[in-house]
This record gives structure tokens, sequence and C-alpha cells, in this order.
């Protein structure tokens, strides 16, 4: 039994390496530059052990979305309750913290016009949380759930890429603040 766990470990470290070599090129080169051979060779592994575990590079950069993705919405969710916490939207900043610890997976992703799937997934994401949060507090307003829901996503995330696009001029307190006060407004 000992001996899976040791094997566990080595692949999780496999993968991180794979994972990491991967990010590191995305932000040198643009993805449909990178090979298979980049990666193994900046992972110090053979081309053999990432098919093991990725079909492909769009394999691995789809793997990498979705853990983001999934760390943000574990961020995001209430204690160990199941719903999306409402936080995001009366406390970002956590939410901006995130993106600034893990600024160059982000900046490649919002540079990269080849990843749409993740902004896609992102604004899935949230507006799902605001969609929830909108029906929870009943129509307050002449604007229908769901199209406010799309509007403060699609603005939320505008000020999210502008700020990783332009090097994150501002502080997660600041950027966390601006966007509360913008979120408030809206639903006033």
């Amino acid at each position: 039994m000992e001996h899976a766990v040791k094997t566990d470990r080595r692949i999780l470290r496999t993968k991180q390496s794979i994972t990491k070599s991967f990010l590191e090129l995305f932000e040198e080169k643009d993805f449909e530059a990178i090979t298979i051979n980049d990666i193994a060779e900046r992972a110090n592994v053979n081309r053999g052990t990432i098919y093991l575990h990725y079909m492909d590079k769009y394999d691995l950069l789809d793997k990498c979305i979705e853990e983001r993705i999934n760390e943000l919405i574990s961020l995001c969710k209430r204690g160990d309750a199941d719903e999306v916490n409402q936080e995001l939207i009366h406390e970002p900043k956590p939410f901006f913290d995130y993106l600034r610890d893990h600024f160059p997976f982000f900046s490649s992703m919002f540079s990269n016009q080849r990843t749409f799937v993740f902004r896609d997934r992102l604004q899935q994401f949230i507006s799902v949380s605001l969609m929830d949060k909108l029906n929870k507090q009943g129509n307050k307003s002449d604007v229908e759930n769901e199209i406010n829901a799309q509007f403060m996503t699609s603005a939320f995330i505008g000020v999210v890429e502008w700020w990783v696009r332009n090097q994150m001029p501002h502080s997660t307190d600041f950027m966390a603040d601006q966007v509360r006060k913008l979120f408030e407004k809206n639903q006033n």
C-alpha cells in the first residue's frame, strides 16, 4: 500500500513539472509554436511521459484552465456549502489576490487569442454566481436578472482583463474596493 502512495506522489510531481514547464513556455511563445518536445525538454521528461498524462498540448491547456477555474470556484465557495459564495460581489479581494498570485498564468490567458475557452469558462462561473445572487434577492430592478448578470459579468471580466493586461497597476485591495462599489452601484 505504501508503494502506491509513493507512485501517486511521483505522478503528481511529474504532472506539476509538465504543467509548470508548459506555462513557462506559454509565457515565452505563442501557443501554436509550443511543441511537445519543448515541454518535455523543459520538464526533463520524455515525450511519452507527457502522452501518458495528456492527449496533446490542447488537452494540457484545457487541464490547466480547468484547474485554475476549479481553484477559483473553491475560493468562492461558502464554508462547507456547495453553493458558490456571493462574497465575489461583496468581497472580491480574495479573487484579485488569486489572480495576482498566479499572474503569469492569467497574463498568458488574457493575452493569447487562442484561449477564448478560458474567458468563456470564467464568464460562465461568474454569471452563474451572479444569477444565483440576483434570484435570491428578487428582481428589484427594471432589468431582467439574467441580462443584469450577463452585463455585470462582462463588466467584471473586462475590468479583470484590463488589470491583468496592464501588469496589475493597482493593489488587490484597491481593485476589490472599486469592483465592490461598481457592483453596489449597479444593484441600486
